[in-house]
């Protein structure tokens, strides 16, 4: 199955009142914030009209837009200039929780083992590997800490291994707007080859030849995936072959090889609809063939074993997907035979395939199960997991011939732990635990529950909670509910030991698992799009509704937070009830989706016209326009707001939280404060190493901490 998968930020910032001053409180010293120039700019579309005062910040090559933005930054920093002892405070006590010199579990691939390595006092992980046996000595791959010296923002996207163990290809993205360039790495000398390819997605593959490359262009304009290339080892990238160009603006992308190593993989989807080509993997000059030709609203996915393919597909109405094989010479849907049936209350998601067992990841009323079964047919069940607030999901499980299963289960009170499950002898055994230092951390001393909240409609929405034993629940407690929302993406209850700082101080933290993301199932999702997008920001208010008639918290406690569309999220909430919520934390968020979704020269507007709708479409214009944060400003009181933003971001353009901010302090009839912080080296992910991220999450924190009085 398609996964949409979104990236979900932890580094979210904040904005600031916008006609009021306001007064330090340990000083006597007024700040006034900035205020944006208006030069009104006239949108007219299906004879309505728009005027856009803002709309001259989307030029990142303006001076004068750099001129705001750092002004912003620089209010943000005065503004919360008396938190700065207790930010620091606060990050030296997450970070004083991570454990520096971190290990990853090892994993077998292709006669070696691999290993992820964090050392103590440095930021980034350093990848390394062993042959044939953990005593072997060790080949560091790359050490990212000495790639990332003089960048201001570093990612290595992924590292591709040829099957002969000998050469590496690599990814690294230097800005945050994720282009990446591909490069070549000699294993056995160190060489790094001359070829230099740019502009690609993070991902790239090797043939079974060892020389042959293939990897995904993007748009130099939409930044889409779009077009497929085949490189050969030494040739300069100019003379790269074009193997596939995706020409529907409303699909991406991609490549990879299946884990039998059989076959090359060119994958297309778009919201709706997938589709797939493959090659065998020793004769890469041949051509790709259609796997099945793509049809709309017909998703599926592909694995390969043996001789046959197994199909993950909504196929003849399966809203939550069932599981289908067909021989690797036959592909089309009409040779699809079923190996599991469609169920109308369990969502298949994914599966992971054994030389003698399938492994199938399913979630049943919004619970993540892993049901083993047996090739011969006669082992059918299910791994044990006996709390509500828990997340379990397939691991890395690269070796076919295993009879061990890797997987991960946490929970909102139990750190993340790397579990082998012995398929033969039916035991499991924890390979690693994250450890939470400092000492203070025991789990007995949180609970976690899952409530039902009931939305105006009738639906049942599900809340996960967790708090530090003692917090009463009077109205008293503050607060902090979090939801996504949108593509599908579901967002399962996770332990997070940063968390913990908001917990210790009497935070209670909710996850509301509204519609538009598939926690109770496939229609879960459907129902939270399109046309049906505003039960989406209905059922977040709904839930809000409940926290606080059941004493969890009160309008007085209760804070926002989302990112990205859930970033949309939070501007549509307070548009609707702004008096619920005491702060709001908006991440990197997508507020202008109607001026948006009408550009489609921006990074990832086409291929968002099945989740939105496009407003080209007079019926998806003016719907869209009833919820968009930043055309439903109005002079009225909002909540105490911080909004983040990256300068480099390719998922939502920093000129739409810009130009959120700057509407709001111009019509905001509040003194409540109203900041903007845009990070100046990054994109939609915000800073790239571990540490610099927990300075961010420190400054969200202290913002939250320092509403309700607390400064300790």
């Amino acid at each position: 199955m398609k996964k949409l998968t979104v990236i979900l930020i932890i580094n979210f910032i904040f904005a600031h009142s916008c006609k009021q001053e306001i007064k330090m409180t340990d000083s006597n010293v007024i700040i006034t914030p900035p205020k944006a120039k208006k030069i009104p700019k006239e949108l007219v579309i299906h004879d309505d009209v728009r005027i856009d005062n803002y709309y001259w910040l989307n030029d990142r090559e303006n001076p004068d837009v750099i001129d705001y933005l750092t002004k912003e930054n620089d209010y943000t920093k005065a503004t919360l200039k008396h938190t700065e002892a207790f930010q620091k405070t606060l990050f030296e006590e997450m970070k004083a929780r991570i454990k520096e010199d971190d290990t990853s579990v090892p994993y077998k691939l292709n006669g070696y083992w691999y290993i992820t390595r964090y050392e103590k006092g440095l930021d980034y992980p350093i990848y390394l590997r062993k042959k044939e046996s953990l005593d072997a000595p060790e080949e560091i791959l790359f050490d990212c800490n000495d790639m990332a010296k003089g960048h201001a923002y570093f990612n290595l996207g992924s590292i591709a291994v040829s099957l002969d163990n000998k050469l590496a290809s690599f990814s690294t993205d230097i800005v945050g707007r994720r282009q990446y360039t591909i490069q070549i790495k000699n294993l056995e000398t160190g060489e790094i080859y001359s070829d230099k390819i740019t502009n690609t997605t993070s991902s790239s593959t090797w043939a079974n030849d060892n020389k042959t490359l293939f990897y995904c262009k993007k748009d130099e304009v939409t930044l889409r995936s779009d077009k497929i290339y085949k490189h050969t080892l030494g040739v300069n990238d100019t003379q790269d072959v074009l193997v596939f160009h995706e020409e529907d603006e409303t699909f991406n992308t991609f490549v990879y090889k299946t884990k039998s190593r059989k076959y090359i993989v060119i994958g297309s989807s778009s919201t709706l609809t997938s589709e797939y080509r493959f090659l065998n993997a020793d004769t890469p000059n041949d051509d790709f063939k259609v796997f099945q030709k793509r049809q709309r609203e017909l998703e599926y996915s592909i694995a390969h074993y043996d001789d046959r393919f197994y199909v993950i597909t909504n196929s003849d109405h399966a809203t939550n997907f069932k599981l289908l094989k067909t021989p690797e010479t036959h592909t089309e849907m009409k040779y699809w035979e079923e190996v599991l049936p469609h169920r109308k209350d369990v969502l298949l998601e994914d599966i992971e395939i054994f030389k003698d067992y399938l492994v199938v990841n399913e979630r049943e009323n919004g619970l993540n199960n892993l049901r083993i079964i047996s090739w011969d047919g006669t082992e059918d069940y299910y791994l044990p997991f006996d709390s509500e607030t828990y997340t379990t999901y397939i691991g890395n499980n690269p070796d076919f011939d295993s009879d061990v299963l890797r997987y991960s289960y946490n929970s909102l009170t139990s750190p993340s732990s790397v579990i082998e499950y012995n398929f033969k002898t039916k035991k499991s055994e924890i390979k690693k635990e994250q450890e939470v230092l400092g000492g203070k951390f025991k789990k007995k001393n949180y609970e976690s529950k899952r409530v039902w909240a009931t939305a105006r409609d009738g639906v049942k929405v599900p809340i996960s909670l967790v708090y530090k034993k003692g917090v009463k629940f009077d109205g008293t407690a503050p607060l902090l509910q979090y939801a996504y929302g949108s593509y599908g993406s579901t967002i399962d209850p996770s332990f997070s030991s940063i968390r913990l700082s908001l917990l210790d101080r009497g935070f209670i933290y909710a996850i509301a698992h509204i519609r538009g993301g598939e926690y109770l199932g496939r229609d879960w999702y459907e129902n939270g799009k399109l046309l049906t997008k505003r039960n989406t920001f209905y059922d977040y208010i709904d839930c809000s509704k409940y926290l606080i008639s059941e004493n969890y918290t009160s309008a007085k406690h209760l804070y926002a937070y989302g990112g990205s569309a859930g970033g949309l999220l939070m501007g549509a909430i307070i548009n609707m009830n702004p008096e619920l919520y005491n702060g709001v934390l908006a991440a990197v968020p997508f507020v202008d989706v109607v001026t948006t979704m009408l550009d489609d020269s921006i990074p990832l507007t086409t291929g968002e016209y099945d989740e939105w709708g496009n407003p080209n479409n007079e019926e998806y214009y003016f719907y869209m326009k009833s919820y968009s944060p930043y055309d439903n400003v109005e002079a009225r009181n909002y909540p105490n707001m911080l909004v983040t933003t990256g300068l480099h971001d390719s998922q939502v353009q920093y000129w739409e939280p810009a130009k959120w901010v700057a509407k709001l302090r111009e019509l905001k009839k509040d003194n409540n404060i109203l900041l903007l912080h845009t990070d100046m080296d990054s994109g939609h992910g915000g800073a790239s190493g571990r540490f610099e991220s927990l300075k961010e999450v420190a400054m969200e924190y202290a913002f939250l901490l320092d509403l309700e009085g607390i400064h300790g």
